[in-house]
């Protein structure tokens, strides 16, 4: 692999701008293809096998016009104190209300008025208008969305408090703000570590080139391929992550071959050759991880793993192509400022060195206190509970989470959450079902069925005691399913966040299985070795239940909150483990490819196994570093997000790659080797033999360099740069 890598690297340097036009033109394709596609709507969510979508299928087709999948909301109206929403000036503005809203916007389905439909709390303060849309909450227009915001305006000004709830504001969480921070940091990091705006600006160029295809791609195909506007996020995220690693990878080794003394094309060839096989496996692993998303079976994630996974491709063929072919422009002003001036580059060990120096003398201790620290950080992962968020965790100061709290207060938490039990079958089994539910703990409230034209199928509404995200609701949905038979059938926002959070929860255990074990047989490939691939999936492991634990620390039980802006408690979005495994396995690799490759490299052409720990430490430490910087730069942009789910999200992803690349990769990996020795590069001779030899390290092409006639190189003794 090293071999073709090598001659690629040197094509592209030679025909720079060729391949350069040819990615202009990819990203200008893309773009048209985005610009002239129909507007994507929001990709239709299922969870097929689960009841929940059982009973939501069985109402597309009992009850046709339902609107099921629609959005709702619902407009809740308080008066002032000592007032009731009964007195007639009151109830003439809610009508008022209704009126307006039913002629607001063509995609309404139904507006229930509170005065028929009995929707007053019994003390009268509180009433409440809902809403149900024809088409999910995604698809409303801007013109519906301002008219259901409008909603109660003169109520307002009557002196009512008009807030309005429900999954029909639920917009897209605004992105951009998180990227344009990442890269803003990118752009220091890449100045500080090169000493040289061109060789920052290189990794940053190519990364947006990358993103920018992926994108548009996904856009421009997005109606066809049902891919959404959620799609594009997780590719946009990971595309920018990976393309400023591979770039910077590619760029740091041809800086060093250069001060080898090297020519421009035979340092880009020599890169792209080893470096770039290391970002070739990196990318692989990356892969793995997106794609086995699909092992979830929740069509949603699996898109959402394919999108991400072809940017990633993008960004890996960039860095092979792209970068060599920038190199071939930029000349001489890739390197620092001392470096083109001819300055003796100095001889001083950088911070990597005397840091693998230092693990080698203490490497028992730098071990226990690495697998001590996130072994007391991993303790909170212990109580994780999970479930989805509702308006209950929203911001204090947002309209949903103020008609959240004024309908718990005037009708109880579990209004918030109400359960929809589906009979398929006639009113005397509506009716024994009703009664059986009633004697079910946690039922606050049950309404009598809704028969359906044929007869054949009926609605219950049920209202639990307790909040939608309680353990409580959990063990009532629970019960009705366990004691009303078959032909009962629980769904509901509430029932399907417990069915996804159930189905991500089993899936998560088959999802490691596939990862990391597809990840062990390629890194056995990469480093011929047994125990450095274990070693690498166990640090990972470590890495990512230590950052659960933080995780579960913070927004569960509270430790911190107001530091990082968490207004409400509760347990921890479902997607989570299962998005961290996929995310962070992927950084987490890149960087034990490119950091463990240089002292396979060192170790393979003869040094001993403290010498190549040292060795890698002293290439590979500072662009890890710079790396990790990054990456944690970029997702703790979204920690600020109004939005809980973002949030936890950008802070997860950011403590798992600080745990990963600064405690496992920096501290655990080189005391572990340093204790294996040469057992650690150990691989069986019958395995040996059964392994592809792909060449990572590059020695089949240093042998081929160093026979060509003419080859000044020999063995050179690798230079920092």
């Amino acid at each position: 692999m090293a071999t073709f890598l090598y001659k690629l690297g040197r094509s592209a340097f030679r025909r720079r701008r060729l391949v350069a036009l040819l990615w202009v033109a990819l990203l200008a394709i893309a773009g048209v293809g985005a610009a002239t596609a129909s507007t994507a709507t929001s990709s239709s969510f299922s969870i097929p096998g689960t009841e929940a979508q059982k009973a939501f299928d069985l109402l597309e087709e009992r009850f046709p016009g339902g609107s099921a999948d629609g959005a709702t909301a619902r407009v809740v109206f308080k008066a002032p104190d000592g007032e009731k929403m009964t007195e007639a000036g009151h109830k003439a503005e809610v009508e008022k209300a209704v009126s307006e809203l039913k002629a607001g916007s063509d995609q309404i389905a139904s507006v229930t008025d509170p005065y028929v439909a009995r929707a007053v709390s019994q003390d009268g303060s509180t009433a409440y208008i809902s809403v149900t849309y024809k088409v999910s909450s995604m698809e409303l227009t801007d013109g519906t969305r301002e008219a259901l915001e409008e909603t109660g305006t003169e109520a307002r000004d009557a002196g009512l408090t008009v807030e309005i709830g429900g999954d029909a504001l639920q917009a897209m969480p605004e992105s951009g703000a998180g990227e344009i921070i990442g890269v803003i940091v990118a752009g220091v990091v890449l100045v500080i570590t090169f000493g040289s705006l061109v060789a920052a600006g290189l990794p940053l160029l190519t990364a947006i080139i990358g993103v920018g295809i992926g994108i548009s791609t996904i856009t421009a195909l997005a109606n066809v391929l049902d891919l959404g506007t959620t799609t594009s996020t997780l590719a946009m995220m990971i595309g920018l992550a990976v393309g400023i690693d591979y770039a910077l990878f590619i760029v740091s080794r041809y800086r060093a071959e250069l001060a080898e003394g090297r020519e421009r094309e035979e340092a880009a060839g020599r890169a792209v050759g080893t470096a770039g096989s290391a970002v070739v496996f990196a990318g692989l692993t990356v892969v793995i991880a997106l794609v086995g998303l699909a092992v979830v079976n929740i069509p949603m994630l699996t898109k959402m793993g394919f999108a991400a996974a072809g940017t990633v491709v993008i960004a890996v063929l960039i860095a092979l192509t792209l970068i060599p072919a920038l190199l071939g422009f930029a000349g001489k002003r890739v390197l620092g400022r001392k470096a083109r001036k001819g300055e003796p580059v100095s001889d001083k060990p950088n911070a990597g060195t005397r840091w693998a120096r230092f693990v080698l003398r203490r490497p028992v201790t730098v071990l226990l206190v690495g697998v001590v620290g996130l072994g007391a950080v991993a303790v909170p992962a212990a109580s994780l509970e999970m479930g989805l968020p509702d308006d209950g965790a929203q911001p204090t100061s947002t309209t949903q989470r103020k008609a959240y709290d004024l309908l718990s207060d005037g009708f109880g938490p579990g209004f918030n959450g109400p359960l929809m039990v589906v009979v398929d079958g006639g009113k005397s089994a509506a009716d024994r079902t009703v009664d059986a539910i009633k004697g079910l703990e946690g039922a606050a409230a049950v309404t009598p069925p809704t028969l359906n034209k044929a007869g054949d199928t009926a609605m219950i509404t049920v209202i639990p005691e307790d909040r939608p995200s309680s353990g409580a609701t959990e063990d009532l949905v629970r019960d009705i399913r366990d004691q009303s038979g078959d032909g009962v059938l629980v769904t509901g926002a509430t029932a399907m966040n417990i069915d996804f959070s159930q189905k991500m929860n089993d899936a998560l255990l088959p999802y490691l299985a596939l990862v990391v074990g597809l990840a062990f047989l390629l890194l056995m490939v990469v480093f011929r070795s047994v125990l450095v691939p274990l070693k690498a999936a166990l640090g990972f492991l470590l890495s990512v239940v230590a950052a659960l634990g933080a995780v579960v620390a913070v927004f569960q039980w509270g430790w911190l909150g107001s530091l990082f802006g968490v207004e409400q408690t509760g347990p921890i979005m479902s997607m989570m483990p299962i998005f961290m495994v996929g995310v962070v396995f992927g950084l987490a690799m890149d960087y034990e490819v490119f950091l463990v490759t240089r002292m396979r490299e060192a170790y393979v052409h003869g040094q001993r196994p403290g010498e190549a720990i040292v060795t890698g430490f002293r290439h590979g430490a500072r662009v890890v570093t710079a790396a990790a910087v990054i990456m944690i730069a970029v997702f703790a942009g979204f920690i600020g997000s109004g939005e809980q789910m973002v949030k936890m999200i950008g802070f997860g992803l950011a403590i798992a790659v600080f745990f990963d690349a600064f405690v496992v990769r920096m501290a655990i990996v080189p005391a572990v080797l340093a204790l294996l020795g040469h057992k650690a590069w150990w691989l069986p001779r019958w395995l040996d033999r059964a392994l592809p030899d792909v060449d990572v390290e590059g020695e089949k092409l240093q042998k081929e360099l160093a026979r060509s006639p003419g080859d000044p190189d020999g063995d050179r003794e690798l230079v920092r740069v």
